[in-house]
């Protein structure tokens, strides 16, 4: 299925590049559009428009009251700064149509990536399930609880994880984990997702006090 990407600035799902900016179609009547950056504007004749989110819901591109049914959000994970993972979250609005989930599957699949759902939300899902326990874990360690070390090996060697959640969010970057942290706990207002001091202190260095 022939897409086109209409971009505008950096893309953190595609950087530059990617296999997937390079192998988008140039013709205007490409099946499905793709927005990195780019100003939305709605067309039926598209069998799927989808908008790059980052920590913004695609409600605040389209307004809640959106009748396009073809239309969608995504975000290809990335943890913090690393490099972009297979995996996409795909942001279905309430009145997105089956064709248009289907249509964007299809094109993320035949591009090696892994698809999820996920309805409209701030954080989407792998955010709204890891950042209280990456979170936890800052603030154990500002409490003393063990080393940085410790509980990074009690994570991989006693349940499994590739890397520990303190080396894993330090990698990815804790200004960007504030940025991250900080969007859910302005919207939902839950304690596990305020920004722990190191990110905090992360975020004011970065930005100059």
């Amino acid at each position: 299925m022939a897409y086109a990407i209409s971009q505008s600035g950096s893309s953190r799902s595609f950087p530059d590049g990617d296999s997937f900016l390079q192998n988008a179609s140039r013709a205007a009547n490409a099946d499905i559009l793709v927005l990195c950056g780019a100003t939305f504007v709605a067309d039926s004749s598209k069998s799927a428009i989808l908008i790059e989110l980052g920590n913004e819901s695609l409600a605040e591109h389209i307004g809640d009251d959106c009748n396009e049914t073809n239309v969608l959000g995504f975000a290809r994970y990335c943890n913090g700064d690393d490099k972009p993972s297979p995996l996409v979250e795909l942001v279905r609005p309430a009145g997105a149509s089956d064709t248009a989930v289907a249509a964007a599957r299809d094109m993320f699949k035949m591009a090696g990536l892994e698809v999820v759902v996920s309805s409209d939300q701030i954080g989407r899902i792998i955010n709204r399930l890891v950042l209280p326990k990456y979170n936890a874990a800052l603030r154990f360690l500002d409490e003393g609880l063990a080393t940085q070390q410790d509980m990074d090996l009690t994570c991989k060697l006693g349940l499994g994880y590739p890397d520990g959640p303190i080396e894993r969010v330090v990698r990815g970057g804790l200004a960007r984990h504030f940025d991250v942290t900080q969007a859910l706990f302005e919207t939902y207002g839950t304690p596990s997702y305020a920004p722990p001091r190191r990110a905090v202190v992360a975020s004011r260095r970065k930005r100059g006090g």
